[in-house]
């Protein structure tokens, strides 16, 4: 039998794991896919996760193999700045930066720091029951039993689907494309992230390595027919933008819908607790969704330090973490929406460009601001 089973080698599921491991306790991580292999694309650790991966020792392997960020930039359609939020004041206070890098190696990062002997692939689960211990079911036949099991299999959780029955997952009507190329992009964005806003559509850009470029193309799905091509549906913007458009290969772009999680009353049951977006799914917008997942897995470890009743590290993580969840969740959406109108954009971007880089220096703050 398991001490503790995770659910799910996500990004969530593998700090969690990190975190048990530093504080010595026994797990086994299951995860559906075959194998931890380069899919995917790229992703923002802003400086909140970097603050914990410093305290687990893994912050400089991050940093070499992916790349700094000190900027996060909005714009109009020609790149030009409507919004700023510089991060160097920020990056000293709390002695980390933002770090863009391909999804697959912050997972390769995280799953060897950890121990293959810990992970068990080819494990979905299909079957969760309480019966004493928990009894656990997965479609390749096998059966294992735990005392104590974290849901960390994202938004469609199969946990939380058996368990808890009561989530509802929110559409937002928009469309995303995520592709990644070897590019050299103009130097004035080598350590910067660029995102922007059109007409019922925005695009976002970022170095991620030495010569890998990640890019991301939202779109508001009603306005453009399903069949329409990425470079025409963005031909007004920026030429650079077509130019990473059309030098991206298609095997290397993904498509999905953009959703959230309609908050959830409770994210834990009796030796059972939700992590991540199987407990508080967001938007992308903040470039947060990774982030809260691995929040959640340090302020479970740091509940652990002072006890070792997990029910009651439960009931403390969800009172200590719901505020700011559901104000990144709550936040994020309202950014998707106003990213994307498809009326009043000179307005908008007009009353954007009037906030103080302090008032974004604030907010970027309390994203960023450990708990405990």
């Amino acid at each position: 039998m398991n001490t503790i089973s995770i659910i799910g080698a996500g990004i969530g599921g593998l700090a969690l794991g990190n975190v048990l491991k530093q504080h010595h306790f026994d797990f086994t991580i299951y995860e559906a896919a075959q194998e931890i292999k380069p899919l995917g694309a790229g992703i923002m650790m802003a400086v909140n996760a970097m603050q914990i991966f410093d305290k687990l020792g893994l912050k400089e392997k991050i940093e070499q193999a992916g790349n700094k960020i000190h900027r996060i930039t909005i714009t109009n359609e020609s790149l030009r700045p409507i919004s700023k939020t510089e991060i160097p004041e920020l990056e000293k206070k709390y002695n980390s930066c933002n770090v863009a890098i391909h999804r697959a190696e912050l997972q390769k990062i995280l799953a060897e720091n950890i121990g293959r002997e810990h992970i068990r692939l080819n494990h979905s689960l299909q079957k969760i029951e309480k019966k004493g211990q928990y009894q656990m079911t997965f479609e390749n036949g096998t059966e294992a039993e735990s005392k104590i099991v974290f849901g960390a299999d994202g938004i469609k959780s199969s946990v939380r689907n058996q368990v808890f029955k009561n989530a509802t997952i929110r559409s937002t009507g928009q469309k995303c494309w995520r592709g990644l190329l070897t590019f050299d992009l103009p130097e004035k964005y080598h350590h910067g992230a660029v995102e922007l806003w059109g007409k019922g559509k925005r695009f976002g850009f970022v170095k991620i390595s030495d010569k890998k470029v990640y890019w991301y193309a939202c779109i508001n799905e009603k306005s453009f027919s399903p069949d329409s091509d990425i470079a025409d549906i963005f031909s007004d913007f920026n030429a650079l933008i077509l130019n990473i458009i059309e030098a991206t290969s298609k095997e290397n772009i993904i498509c999905n819908e953009i959703a959230d999680l309609s908050p959830i009353p409770k994210w834990y049951s009796e030796n059972l607790c939700l992590i991540g977006d199987a407990a508080h799914a967001t938007t992308p917008n903040m470039g947060q969704g990774a982030c809260q997942a691995i929040e959640d897995a340090y302020i479970i470890g740091r509940l652990l330090e002072k006890s070792s009743d997990f029910d009651a590290v439960f009931e403390s993580f969800q009172k200590i973490r719901r505020k700011k969840v559901d104000y990144i969740v709550n936040t994020s959406r309202s950014i998707g929406k106003i990213s994307q109108w498809e009326k009043g954009n000179t307005l908008r971007n007009f009353f954007m460009g009037l906030i103080p880089e302090s008032t974004n220096q604030k907010i970027a703050q309390r994203v960023i601001e450990l708990e405990m």
